[in-house]
């Protein structure tokens, strides 16, 4: 057991408002005073949001290099295509993972089919000087794993996790 008097500083940030297509994000970082939290250089709560057949995320195709993309929902689904030829739908509980690498260009948009509620987390992950002008990816994973906990349950997303009441 260590028991050194050090203590670690916890800092609370405070997300801002921002759009992403017509959809409606709380964007935790980046901050003027907060940049980055290791090597994630954004971190983004999606929705709420109702959407639609056709409308509703409308996040039409743009470009991405020397990141990756982590997209996880907590409600309902949405469409992943992009410049690698994936066509992907994402449902709660999903979670897809696009490798920039040197460039690829995607959009996330409504799905043909769902209609109801749109809710989730993106987060966006800086690639080290040795990744970031690599080959571009795409992962889907469809069955993440489950941990039960006295409270809830904690969904684990490759070497972190995320909890749920």
């Amino acid at each position: 057991m260590d028991e050194s008097n050090e203590s670690t500083d916890v800092e609370i940030l405070t997300a801002r408002n921002a759009h992403v297509g017509s959809l409606r994000v709380r964007r935790v970082i980046p901050q003027r005073r907060r940049r980055t939290v290791g090597a994630w250089c954004f971190a983004d709560h999606m929705g709420p949001a109702d959407v639609s057949e056709n409308s509703g995320l409308d996040i039409g195709p743009h470009p991405h290099t020397g990141l990756q993309t982590v997209t996880w929902l907590v409600d309902g689904q949405a469409l992943h295509h992009d410049s690698l030829g994936f066509e992907q739908v994402i449902a709660a509980g999903e979670l897809n993972l696009m490798t920039a690498g040197h460039g690829v260009s995607h959009a996330e948009e409504a799905t043909g089919h769902y209609r109801g509620t749109l809710q989730g987390i993106q987060l966006w992950i800086a690639q080290n000087n040795e990744l970031r002008d690599g080959v571009a990816r795409f992962e889907h994973h469809g069955d993440l794993p489950q941990v039960a906990l006295t409270e809830g349950s904690a969904t684990v997303l490759g070497d972190w996790c995320l909890l749920q009441a």
